[in-house]
């Protein structure tokens, strides 16, 4: 075991999780799909990669606000203290862990 065990064992994990997902999804019948959420879909993947991006210039302070914030929008329950609350609370745990103890 070296340091790149965990994560592969992880990785494998992950992956046979997704097949099995998938093959279930192949042999249980249910309702078909109805639309294609394009929107929300783009309101949770766009944050990641803008997160991606922005995380050398802005730092992970703002990366992260404008990802939570952003992907929060993606719900039909968004309400913008709550949205803002969360975005503060993930922020101040991230840089507690990532900065702080790290």
């Amino acid at each position: 075991m070296g340091p790149g065990y965990f994560p592969t064992v992880l990785a494998v994990l992950l992956v046979l999780l997704g097949l099995a997902t998938t093959i279930r999804a192949f042999v249980i019948d249910g309702p078909p799909v109805q639309g294609l959420a394009l929107k929300a879909i783009l309101l949770v993947l766009g944050p990641v990669v803008l997160f991606g991006l922005a995380l050398r210039g802005a730092g992970l302070a703002a990366a992260l606000l404008a990802l939570v914030l952003i992907s929060a929008a993606a719900s039909v329950r968004f309400r913008w203290p709550v949205a803002v609350l969360l975005a503060i609370g993930l922020t101040a745990f991230a840089l507690l862990v990532f900065v702080t103890a790290l």
